[in-house]
């Protein structure tokens, strides 16, 4: 077998480059992955694959991309304590220091120190047959889910559990999803399974609109153009909903989510970037409403929701519209960034999963 194979990696001006790298090696405590999915996150498009946009430890180190990855282990370094290989694993995409207090409780995600590296950022990530993982970043993945599903959980579907977890969830919830792009398509399938009464999507991007009613994610969705505050009010009797998701990072729908809320509601607000203008005394301290912040997920939240997944027979892989191999991994990140798409992966076996994702509507 060679010992080298071919990774993708972001130059950072909307391309995509291809170059031979050195099958890792595991060290103590690692485990080498044979890489069966790789899917594509809105943060890479908006922070890496356009430009760099991070600087120092948190910026992009031309590594190889891929921050959302599922495989297979074939190699052990020493000292493995849980994984050994053939297990079917996902990976947290955060790779802690491992010792601060975020660390401890599984939230590597909120560490600040500078032994933190993101895969796909700061070390290594997916896009390649091959993957070296710390031991403490792997989860383990069900039989009952692909590969596909399992790449979309810790970055995906971790951080809509997350955010829903925040405000809660409950039978008498109508529950609001500002942006409907993979994360917010991922919220409205958790809410329901979570027993969401009511479930209301609002996008003003048209292709994932009509995803969302495909797929009856949600019982109403509304486009750019309906007016879709007085919708709500108008369906939930005046009174506005219960919990809102916001997904998008955009003002206007992180305005919306807030004013659609009713009296004592909850909204949680884990789309990335972008600002939002409200009125502090009318659109929440008078009605007692409460605003989380939510950032992805922890190890141990990952876990949990592995095991809810196969128990509500949950499909991550279903928000997957277009699958690629890697050497067609320019043409995943262009109509990932165009958003003429569901969640886009990339795969390099698929003997495991049963889906048929066009792979040609690039």
């Amino acid at each position: 077998m060679s010992n080298t194979m071919k990774a993708a990696y972001l130059p950072g001006n909307s391309t995509v480059v291809f170059s031979e790298s050195p099958i890792p090696v595991p060290g103590h405590g690692q485990a080498l992955l044979m890489t069966k999915a790789s899917t594509i996150c809105g943060s890479d498009i908006r922070a890496i694959y356009r430009e760099h946009t991070g600087k120092g430890p948190e910026g992009y180190q031309n590594k190889i991309a891929g921050h959302e990855p599922a495989g297979l282990i074939v190699g052990c370094g020493p000292g493995l304590k849980r994984f050994q290989e053939g297990d079917r694993v996902a990976v947290y995409h955060i790779s802690g220091c491992g010792v601060c207090m975020d660390c401890r409780r599984g939230y590597q995600i909120s560490c600040t120190s500078e032994h933190r590296a993101a895969y796909g950022w700061q070390r290594d990530g997916g896009m390649a047959p091959y993957m070296l993982v710390d031991e403490r970043d792997l989860i383990p993945l069900p039989d009952s889910l692909s590969y596909v599903d399992g790449a979309q959980v810790a970055c995906g579907f971790g951080t809509a559990y997350e955010g829903l977890l925040r405000i809660g969830i409950s039978g008498t919830d109508a529950v609001l999803v500002t942006g409907l792009g993979p994360v917010g398509l991922a919220a409205l399938m958790l809410a329901r399974a979570m027993g969401a009464e009511r479930l209301f999507g609002t996008d003003v991007n048209e292709y994932r609109c009509q995803l969302a009613r495909e797929k009856n994610l949600a019982d109403y969705v509304f486009g750019a153009h309906d007016d879709a505050l007085a919708e709500i009010r108008k369906l939930t009797n005046g009174h506005g909903v219960e919990r809102a998701v916001d997904c998008s990072g955009n003002a206007s729908a992180r305005q919306l989510a807030i004013r659609a809320t009713g009296k004592w509601g909850r909204i949680a607000m884990i789309g990335e970037g972008g600002t939002v203008a409200f009125d502090p005394s009318p659109d929440i301290i008078h009605d007692q409403k409460s605003i989380y912040g939510s950032w992805v997920t922890s190890t141990w939240r990952m876990e949990e929701l592995m095991d809810k997944l196969d128990r509500w027979g949950i499909h991550p892989g279903d928000l997957v519209t277009h699958s690629f191999v890697l050497e067609e991994a320019d043409k995943a990140y262009a109509l990932m960034d165009g958003g003429h798409c569901g969640k886009v992966a990339v795969v390099f076996d698929d003997d495991d999963d049963d889906d048929d994702d066009d792979d040609d509507e690039a």
